[in-house]
């Protein structure tokens, strides 16, 4: 059976944060469902795109996933005001499950209490609040989390999403095939 993802989506994600791991994990042959936190059919992301979700992320909480996706932007904020990502991601953990957050995402795992002791990134503009941060690591994987930059990271970070579930051979794999 192929490996389930969670990607949650909220108004003003980053559409490159979110295409692009998402794409990836698809290549590989990893079943994503994109989940409206608002549980709208139509999200709108930072830069206007809209992307039609999956399911409402009320209608997915309890199946079984192998992965929880937690894409930046300005949405962000709403999802950390809306609390259930923190939850969410504190469940993953417990039972074993790989998180990833890219951009401002890490907020909600600092959040969901995830942090403390681990390595991570996020964007510079969340520095302040996530003062741990690796600053000039793309990509830092530690434990069950794996977290990323931002937009100009996204490809690199969704291939080790690709490699956490699948293996090193088919993430070499899915890089040749988009020619990196």
């Amino acid at each position: 059976m192929n490996p389930r993802v969670l990607c949650l989506l909220i108004p003003g994600f980053e559409e490159i944060e979110t295409v692009a791991p998402v794409d990836l994990l698809r290549r590989a042959g990893a079943t994503v469902v994109l989940a409206s936190v608002t549980g709208e059919p139509l999200v709108r992301g930072r830069c206007e795109m809209v992307l039609q979700a999956d399911a409402s992320l009320a209608d997915v909480v309890g199946q079984e996933f192998d992965l929880l996706l937690i894409p930046g932007g300005p949405g962000v904020k709403l999802l950390r005001s809306d609390g259930r990502a923190a939850r969410i991601a504190r469940e993953f953990v417990d039972r074993g499950r790989p998180v990833a957050a890219i951009c401002a995402a890490p907020l909600v795992l600092a959040d969901a209490g995830l942090l403390a002791g681990r390595r991570y990134t996020a964007h510079s503009s969340v520095w302040k609040e996530l003062p741990e941060a690796v600053e000039h690591e793309a990509v830092v994987e530690h434990g069950p989390l794996i977290t990323s930059q931002g937009a100009g990271t996204a490809v690199t970070f969704g291939l080790a999403l690709v490699q956490r579930l699948f293996g090193l051979p088919k993430g070499d794999e899915i890089a040749r095939a988009i020619m990196l």
